[in-house]
């Protein structure tokens, strides 16, 4: 039997993809096909990807002040991917591990700390998406970073030049600004089998 990762709101599954091509069973709970709100896990899952919408929490969206972002429509989706976790830790069978990623934001706020947090860079990603800053809770060992040294210039940098080649973060879409970078991913894996 092989071992069953759900990737839940995994859009792409660019996180779940290294287990996918390792022969894992990785089952994209995201919508349109499925809805996290309403999934009944199966028995003997493995490991739980979570990567609940960020739109709520993101402090990307610098113009939206905390006090006017609807914390309690964005927490719908974040519960119902813990939900899943809890049912299947109550039941009893243990996920060898859990991580639930999403931009540092004001999500910390309900789930404090975050276990574990990094920049696309770290993991060699040299796409306008590298200083995406991202925090991830849970259980699981963390990934080893690649990268030790900044190599890319910040999003809003002060030199005109570094400024040009952060262009394309803005003009990237929400979906394409979702997207797990594949080091990440791959060391995640690497660190979670």
């Amino acid at each position: 039997m092989s071992k069953i990762i759900l990737d839940l709101c995994g859009g792409t599954g660019a996180w779940s993809k290294p287990y996918e091509e390792a022969g894992y069973d990785v089952r994209n709970i995201t919508l349109p096909d499925y809805d996290v709100r309403t999934y009944i896990p199966p028995e003997n899952v493995y490991g739980i990807l979570a990567a609940p919408p960020c739109t709520k929490f993101s402090k990307a969206c610098w113009n939206i002040k905390k006090k006017d972002r609807d914390f309690k429509l964005g927490m719908v989706e974040v519960r119902a991917c813990l939900n899943i976790i809890w049912a299947i830790q109550e039941n009893g069978a243990p996920l060898k591990f859990w991580a639930l990623e999403n931009p540092m934001g004001y999500l910390y706020n309900f789930l404090g700390y975050p276990k574990f947090y990094f920049q696309p860079w770290q993991f060699g990603e040299k796409s306008p998406l590298a200083t995406k800053r991202i925090a991830i809770w849970g259980y699981f060992n963390r990934p080893i970073k690649t990268v030790l040294k900044r190599n890319v210039p910040f999003i809003n940098s002060p030199k005109n030049e570094e400024r040009r080649q952060n262009y394309g973060w803005y003009k990237l879409s929400a979906e394409l600004r979702a997207i797990t970078p594949a080091g990440f991913a791959k060391a995640f894996y690497e660190a979670n089998k």
